[in-house]
């Protein structure tokens, strides 16, 4: 008897590939300090938890503007890795991602008392998520839970990093 081979439904490719690109952007998003830009990525009812002290009933823009206060002064370089999906409908969707990020407080008056002598951080963990597909076909974020295995302080007297030799180009896409 001849063996039939079953192919993983495009749809469900296509569907897979914008969730990790939605993740992408939001990184790239939160690095480069494209507010406007990342505020699009969230419903407008998504709901947050470990995100610092922001409460879990925040809005979206809440959550946007509190992002936006902390990392103002800050460099930050975040890497979202080996992605697992599972579609509920056609329409909602859950995600785990491992995580690691690097957080460099530009001027020690932005830092909390549970990081002195501590200019920054690197951290790694998961991110757990939720996606809604809009009525346009496009995926957002409706849920998003920070959780952190591991926080190393960056030492207050470790080397002035060195800048880039270039910024990033908003509109390089």
């Amino acid at each position: 008897m001849p063996q039939t081979t079953n192919y993983p439904d495009p749809q469900r490719l296509q569907d897979l590939e914008q969730l990790r690109q939605l993740k992408a952007r939001y990184c790239r998003f939160l690095d480069t300090k494209r507010w406007p830009d990342f505020r699009a990525l969230f419903s407008d009812d998504c709901q947050f938890e470990g995100m610092g002290n922001l409460p879990i009933t925040a809005s979206v823009d809440t959550f946007v503007s509190h992002v936006a206060k902390r990392h103002t002064h800050t460099i930050t370089a975040h890497h979202c890795h080996m992605p697992e999906f599972r579609f509920l409908s056609d329409r909602e969707a859950r995600g785990i991602w491992a995580m690691e990020d690097f957080v460099e407080w530009q001027g020690l008056e932005h830092v909390s008392p549970d990081w002195i002598g501590f200019k920054g951080f690197r951290a790694y963990g998961h991110y757990e998520e939720s996606y809604r597909r809009g009525d346009d076909g496009q995926w957002m974020f409706s849920f998003m839970r920070l959780t952190r295995l591991r926080m190393d302080g960056v030492p207050a007297d470790s080397p002035v990093p060195r800048p880039g030799a270039l910024k990033a180009t908003a509109d390089w896409l």
